[in-house]
């Protein structure tokens, strides 16, 4: 289960507000509101709305444009759309890095996403070395802001790397050793969950993925039970993974983009569940 950063958290939005007049920031806020509950459509079309409006002669440089691609481009990748958007993604990425001070923060939001849509290509040497450049970009900007959002953000997503590799001792590792300090507790159990079944460790898998309160964030549709199907159906509870299996691809498809990788990754889990299976 990958993390998506929900750009430029209202904490730091001090910055970003002394860069917008009053009417974008009213726009900007309303996007980033409609991302937060789900609504991703909705929310890119009117984030690129925003970066595509017209200067004025009182705008304080690319900000506002910097801001509604950031934004346009994590609803696209929530929506399972990331392959679209990862050359925009590096695109603007090389803008922000003539960003300074506290606005480094926006160049790393948007540097965690381009993590999130190399795991989904399966590039997961290439996530792990940007995941690994992103932590020590933290370090040095503690001093100015807080940045321990973007760290937790980029160790969940590099367990997801390390995961993709078979590394799964040092997935399980980053996630058990942050769960105790995480707001996004539940992200990092779904990337636990994955550890544990890729170790062949199916009874812990199951009762972590059973610990879980459904997510109700649209991005994460389908994750859990996904991760409580690979188990069952290692326990050799097929019946049961089967079931399991069919809700998740049930809830990608209603709730995620056709092309969103993990309603791929249901549907090749439920193929093979069945196919082990002669009576299914």
């Amino acid at each position: 289960m990958k993390f998506i950063r929900t750009v430029w958290g209202r904490e730091r939005g001090r910055w970003a507000g002394d860069q917008l007049t009053p009417s974008q920031a009213v726009v900007y806020d309303r996007m980033r509101d409609l991302f937060e509950v789900g609504e991703y459509e909705e929310a890119e079309a009117g984030a690129r709305a925003l970066a595509a409006a017209p200067r004025h002669f009182w705008d304080r440089g690319p900000v506002v444009e910097w801001l509604g691609k950031a934004l346009a481009t994590a609803a696209a990748i929530a929506h399972g759309r990331g392959a679209e958007v990862l050359a925009e993604l590096e695109s603007l990425i090389a803008d922000l890095e003539r960003t300074t001070g506290t606005g480094r923060v926006l160049l790393l939001e948007v540097r965690v996403n381009r993590v999130v849509v190399l795991v989904e290509q399966k590039r997961y040497t290439e996530a792990e070395a940007e995941a690994d450049g992103i932590l020590r970009a933290t370090t040095r900007l503690a001093h100015l802001t807080k940045v321990w959002d973007i760290e937790l953000t980029t160790l969940v997503n590099l367990a997801a790397a390390l995961c993709g590799q078979g590394r799964y001792e040092e997935a399980e590792a980053i996630a058990r050793g942050n769960l105790p300090r995480a707001d996004m507790a539940a992200v990092l159990q779904r990337v636990l969950v994955r550890s544990l079944n890729g170790q062949g460790r199916y009874e812990e898998a199951l009762a972590e993925a059973r610990r879980l309160t459904p997510d109700r964030v649209r991005a994460a549709s389908g994750a859990q039970d996904i991760g409580a199907a690979t188990a069952l159906y290692g326990l050799g509870r097929r019946s049961e993974a089967e079931t399991t299996a069919r809700q998740a691809l049930n809830a990608c498809e209603q709730f995620l983009h056709p092309i969103h990788p993990r309603t791929q990754e249901a549907r090749t889990l439920l193929g093979r569940i069945t196919a082990a299976d002669p009576l299914a």
